[in-house]
């Protein structure tokens, strides 16, 4: 999985992830300097928000993740914006990623990540309107993934940091897995889960 740009980000975290943030491209949401997504000043408060949500362990260029992968639509390094050619380019990277960690839960971060994220893996997206404000921290439940969209943390009001807290504590305290044992239907006492 490495795109034909000379720079880029790739992908950090638990590939066995529960949790999936998703950004748009580097030059926004951080990672050019440290090679890590969300990694830059203006991410202090997204990390710490993270982390006090049980996300993350530690915080910094290369935080410890607690079931949690960091992303971007865009992993290149743009020059300048990157163009709807260029996004459509890096969607077989980003969507062969997504797959590959098959997290329950997306995060995406700021309006461009939430309406790839809500048109192209739910069924939602046609009927939603990307409305950050009102997005932000709440659990959006459609076919396919469950979705807690995040404001873009360099927008963020002095509310945003405990809004997304808990709304991150209050879907871990559901069964955000979904999954449904099916092991009664093999021999044996062992448990077989599936989504």
């Amino acid at each position: 999985m490495r795109p034909s740009c000379d720079r880029f980000v790739p992908g950090y975290g638990d590939a066995n992830a529960d949790f999936h943030v998703i950004g748009d491209h580097p030059d926004v949401h951080g990672g050019v300097e440290t090679g890590v997504p969300f990694t830059t000043d203006a991410n202090d408060g997204f990390q710490a928000a993270l982390k006090e949500a049980g996300l993350l362990e530690t915080t910094g260029d290369e935080p410890t993740v607690n079931r949690t992968f960091f992303s971007y639509l865009h992993m290149c390094v743009p020059d300048g914006t990157p163009t709807a050619a260029d996004y459509t380019d890096m969607e077989r990277f980003f969507d062969a990623e997504l797959r590959a960690i098959a997290a329950h839960v997306l995060l995406p971060v700021g309006a461009v990540a939430t309406e790839h994220v809500l048109n192209n893996y739910t069924s939602v997206g046609w009927k939603t309107t990307i409305d950050m404000e009102e997005l932000h921290g709440t659990e959006l439940r459609g076919s396919g993934f469950l979705v807690l969209p995040i404001k873009d943390p360099v927008e963020w009001d002095d509310g945003d940091h405990d809004e997304l807290v808990v709304g991150l504590l209050e879907l871990q305290s559901t069964d955000f897995r979904r999954e449904s044992d099916l092991g009664r239907f093999m021999p044996g006492a062992d448990p077989y889960l599936v989504r």
